[in-house]
């Protein structure tokens, strides 16, 4: 089962008290204070795992709190700190506070963590108070409360390319062809209803990763078919590759519906460089000619069939080209290092 959404409650450690002790040593006189601290609580740490791909785990358990640190003991020991709480999470996965709408933190690559709420300091014991006027202290500190805090865990997929079309378009065809993957192929609409990821191989040791998503009809910003609520899996992927099939109604019209619906959802995934392909040129005619489109500001159209794997070299070459070329712009801008922060 794809998760992609989680909430869940998190509670960080409160701090130990600190101690009220004085020394009782033979030999010393008076002795003196003798409290120790009290020790840290534990923060709770969102840490991102290669291993895992959801966040279906978190849609078991809603509630996660840290260990509480230790009280201060005599002797000026100090408690022990409580443990740091870790939650394990797919890397593309971003942590917003979810009363406030703030970003946190964002997990790209593996062993990335990002600390979510913050264990209380431990409270100081009454050796801390000893001065020359108050030899004998018997003041000492609570230690703190641990931060409580709703977050709201998203997942994003980290690709390379981004399938967008409509259903039936032949994006899962065409992922299970050229990858490994094995997604749900099928002769009726909506076989797609959560996204997947395959990876690329060519030759030289090149590859790269395509994201798959549901498939996008008009009216999908608004909640129409399964709305757009996917589209977010495709905001990092570096260029899109726009598929509209050759038997289309109206290709012209099913390209205009797809460009004006990742506008709707968001400026940023709109303005994303991207190619069109036309998709199952199988089923034309050996005289036929290909539809003709107006492809707005694309990097160029390509035509495929993923049944005969018409064109298919030359199609994976130009993406992996296309979004060779998007990457040596983004070291040119300094935006790369940017989207890969923490």
């Amino acid at each position: 089962m794809f998760v992609d959404r989680a909430m869940v409650e998190v509670i960080a450690g409160d701090g130990g008290s600190g101690a009220e002790a004085f020394r009782r040593e033979s030999g010393v006189p008076r002795g003196g204070p003798a409290g120790g601290d009290g020790g840290k609580g534990g923060d709770v740490v969102v840490r991102a795992d290669t291993q895992l791909t959801t966040l279906l785990d978190y849609s078991y358990r809603r509630h996660y709190k840290a260990e509480r640190g230790l009280h201060g003991e005599g002797s000026k020991r100090t408690g022990k700190s409580g443990e740091d709480l870790v939650l394990l999470v797919p890397p593309g996965t971003v942590v917003y506070n979810a009363e406030t709408e703030e970003l946190i933190g964002e997990l790209l690559e593996e062993g990335q963590t990002v600390v979510v709420a913050r264990g209380g300091r431990g409270g100081r014991g009454n050796a801390r108070f000893a001065t020359a006027t108050n030899q004998a202290p018997t003041k000492w500190e609570s230690g703190q409360a641990g931060e409580e805090k709703v977050v709201r865990l998203e997942l994003k997929l980290i690709a390379d390319v981004g399938l967008v079309g409509e259903p039936n378009a032949g994006k899962s065809t065409f992922l299970a062809t050229v990858t490994a993957a094995q997604p749900k192929v099928a002769d009726y609409p909506f076989t797609t209803l959560s996204p997947n990821l395959g990876v690329v191989q060519l030759s030289g040791f090149r590859s790269f990763v395509i994201a798959d998503i549901p498939g996008i009809i008009e009216g999908a910003h608004e909640g129409r078919g399964l709305g757009h609520q996917f589209l977010r899996h495709i905001e990092r992927t570096r260029i899109l590759l726009l598929m509209i099939p050759v038997d289309s109604v109206d290709p012209q019209a099913e390209l205009d519906r797809l460009r004006s619906e990742l506008e709707a959802y968001s400026a940023d995934l709109a303005s994303t460089p991207y190619l069109v392909a036309l998709t199952k040129v199988d089923m034309l005619s050996e005289d036929a000619e290909l539809p003709k489109i107006e492809t707005g500001n694309a990097m160029g159209i390509v035509s495929l069939s993923s049944v005969t794997r018409t064109h298919l070299e030359l199609v994976l070459e130009r993406l992996w080209s296309e979004s060779q070329r998007v990457v040596q712009e983004e070291r040119g801008s300094g935006k790369q290092d940017q989207w890969w922060a923490p």
